[in-house]
């Protein structure tokens, strides 16, 4: 692990020239696409809800963008398919957090060397003592690093175990989500994906939309911080190559907004070294001011049912501006009777 940015400080800069191969990398990458790999094997996991429980993740802020702290139980209201449930279990902010970092072994990240592995550190730095931290890094197929430990210095020691490439061929993020989702199945407890990525994806479109499925009826929020901002070298190039890497970008930033988007989560697009600092500590502060509420599914009817969460008192608006912003996931596939 390195010292600090100041001892590769250069690297951003040094990078700009290999930004027209990098967006063609990446243009025909998404071009010509890939066949989708077998998946990894996962622990023995299944993705199916417990009969008796829907975990929901929440982040309250107020009119300020300001953490709200100090809810409890009796604060909370949650609907299944507009109708009121019991919160049968509740953690607050305190409750330590579980967190996946999932980087893209890529490109993007191997042209900006060891510089992005000192800025993630910022994400370490700023979590709870308590708070666990695993470690995987993708391109064709998911790789575990690290299991989930709280300390954080064996963590930041982790992250130099992470080989890049330099080809985009494989980049298949969704098809790799999805075997990820299945190791974090039956993990209790808070669980983010902190995904740091270009947001290219080689994996077939049906694999896109159906991970994304899956994600908007899961338990499991994802962070999303794109690395390729430093790559973008501005208007180098033709007049065609030009075009194709802002549609290939367009592409990726799009992908990795709906990602972080249907699971109640954000996603970032830092261009330096202090915004991606930044960007971390935000999402650090993210995952530690989240509420863990939980119900139980009032049908076991195999059907998707749409989530909402308000905290009471919290309707009012002011000058049009909601007293609270709440955040969580949008739904949940529920089990079927005899499952």
């Amino acid at each position: 692990m390195t010292s600090g940015w100041n001892r590769k400080g250069h690297e951003i800069r040094r990078v700009k020239g290999a930004g027209v191969l990098l967006s063609l990398l990446l243009f025909g990458a998404l071009a010509e696409g890939q066949e989708s790999p077998a998946l990894v094997e996962p622990p023995q996991q299944t993705i199916r809800v417990n009969v008796n429980r829907v975990d929901v993740g929440v982040i309250v802020t107020n009119a300020k963008g300001e953490f709200v702290e100090g809810l409890q139980r009796d604060d909370f209201a949650i609907f299944d398919d507009g109708n009121p449930q019991a919160v049968t279990d509740f953690a607050s902010i305190d409750a330590p957090a579980q967190v996946l970092l999932l980087l893209e072994a890529g490109p993007a990240v191997y042209m900006l060397e060891d510089s992005h592995l000192y800025v993630a550190s910022a994400l370490l730095a700023n979590l709870a003592a308590g708070d666990r931290v695993a470690i995987a890094a993708y391109n064709e197929t998911p790789t575990p690093i690290l299991d989930y430990t709280t300390d954080k210095h064996m963590a930041e020691g982790a992250l130099d175990q992470i080989h890049f490439n330099l080809g985009f061929g494989n980049l298949n993020l969704a098809t790799s989500l999805n075997a990820v989702l299945d190791w974090l199945g039956r993990l209790p407890g808070k669980k983010t994906i902190v995904l740091v990525s270009s947001g290219v994806d080689t994996s077939p479109p049906e694999a896109m939309q159906a991970v994304l499925r899956r994600l908007e009826t899961g338990d499991v929020m994802i962070l999303a911080v794109s690395m390729s901002g430093p790559l973008r070298n501005g208007k180098k190039g033709t007049k065609q190559q030009i075009a194709q890497t802002e549609e290939a970008f367009a592409q990726a930033d799009a992908w990795l907004k709906a990602l972080s988007g249907a699971t109640g989560g954000r996603a970032y697009f830092p261009e330096n070294a202090k915004a991606f600092q930044e960007a971390y500590r935000q999402m650090a502060n993210l995952v530690r001011h989240e509420y863990s509420l939980a119900f139980a599914p009032p049908k076991a009817d195999g059907g998707t049912h749409a989530i909402e969460v308000k905290v009471k008192g919290g309707a009012e608006t002011k000058n049009g501006t909601p007293v609270f912003r709440v955040e969580h996931r949008q739904g949940y596939v529920a089990p079927k009777a005899g499952e």
